[in-house]
């Protein structure tokens, strides 16, 4: 413990001590070195002021795959720099490793929570990542929204997306359900999803129509996400009781009642969309087939589509009978049903298993395969997708 404070408090003055700029580095008012700096060729430099450190690595999800780390090289001055290749435009996460200690990025304010690890992020503009920019478009709003929710017997927080001009407008919209996945709450998608940004900017496009977006907790123990409940600053985990074992299913009818009660919405399956990613697209799945004529659009990112969780519960009839429940739902025949999944996610062979059993049925579904596993980058791309044939 005492070794653990001292190199944090080395680490700190080291970070916090100024130097003098040299000719080929960019540095900030505060005479620190510039970190990180996205370069006009879409390559990205890290840099840190540490002359006392032994060892600096950079470690991050724009690394080639299957490379964990990333040396850092020290000049004569203390200054430790990494210039990445050219990268694809994304929104990148990244810490720094310093003499074995993962840390952020000092000189990055911006940084972001992912279940229990914390990380600074960059974005690498152009293409498909300028959805996850603000642009200068019209904004919608995004609320934290307190709501009664009888079934769990407690207030639950929820986060709401108005599209621009809701205030104003009188009209009614369509409502788009959008859950998140094991370890995430009401914050994830607003959040590491940019599911603001997206809108905004396929909205503003002409590409995706107005709605409103309800961004629920999935978690029935919690009210809300950690630190923003009544049990206090409890540290994020993503081994949570009530998750997968009917709970949120049974507890999901409060939320629309909610909603349908406090927004302008259209309140027919017509007009209501349904989607998550991993557990979420577990929840979606089964909410949409126990309740087959409320959802015209079901979406299921990277999802679990079989129970997979063993814990004991007073609503395991939620997922009896699931194929069957497939039929009745099909037989009401949804506008869209939607399957993204990443090649090497760990449960492509479960969305295998399930697209078999459609296909052995003829059910229409549409279906999107692409790089990667079980990431952000694949679920950002996903709600890109999906919200563009919503409500047409």
């Amino acid at each position: 413990m005492m070794k653990m404070k001292t190199f944090l408090l080395t680490f700190l003055c080291l970070v916090a001590t100024a130097v003098e700029a040299q000719q080929n580095l960019s540095f900030s008012q505060n005479g620190q070195p510039v970190s990180p700096e996205v370069n006009v060729d879409h390559s990205v430099t890290f840099r840190l002021m540490a002359p006392e450190a032994q060892k600096i690595q950079v470690t991050g999800d724009f690394l080639p795959e299957g490379q964990r780390v990333a040396d850092m090289l020290k000049d004569d001055k203390g200054v430790w720099t990494m210039t990445t290749e050219p990268l694809k435009p994304e929104l990148y996460m990244y810490n720094l490793l310093v003499d074995g200690v993962k840390v952020n990025d000092p000189q990055n304010v911006y940084a972001i929570r992912d279940v229990n690890n914390l990380f600074s992020i960059f974005l690498v503009s152009g293409g498909q990542a300028d959805l996850y920019c603000v642009n200068n478009v019209a904004h919608g709003n995004i609320s934290k929204v307190w709501y009664d929710s009888p079934t769990a017997n407690m207030k639950r927080r929820c986060t709401v997306y108005t599209p621009a001009g809701y205030e104003t407008s009188g009209r009614k919209y369509p409502v788009f359900y959008l859950l998140h996945g094991m370890g995430g709450d009401e914050n994830a998608w607003s959040e590491l999803g940019r599911a603001a940004q997206i809108l905004d900017n396929l909205i503003a496009q002409g590409k995706a129509e107005p709605m409103i977006v309800v961004m629920p907790n999935g978690n029935m123990v919690q009210e809300a996400a950690p630190g923003d409940a009544s049990d206090g600053l409890v540290v994020p985990t993503m081994k949570l009781p009530k998750t997968m074992e009917g709970s949120f299913e049974t507890a999901f009818p409060d939320v629309v009642k909610f909603v349908e009660k406090t927004y302008r919405v259209k309140k027919d399956k017509a007009h209501r969309a349904i989607a998550g990613l991993s557990m979420g697209g577990f929840h979606s799945l089964f909410v949409s087939i126990n309740h087959p004529d409320d959802f015209g659009y079901i979406g299921l990112f990277s999802a679990a589509t079989d129970r997979l969780q063993q814990e004991t519960s007073d609503y395991l009839n939620v997922y009896e009978d699931r194929n069957g429940k497939i039929d009745r739902l099909f037989s009401k025949h949804p506008k869209l049903f939607w399957i993204g999944i990443g090649k090497t996610d760990f449960l492509y062979k479960n969305n295998a298993s399930l697209r078999s059993y459609l296909d052995s049925k003829h059910y229409p579904y549409e279906y999107v395969e692409t790089e990667g596993g079980h990431t952000w980058r694949n679920w950002r791309v996903y709600l890109s997708m999906f919200v563009q044939k919503l409500f047409k």
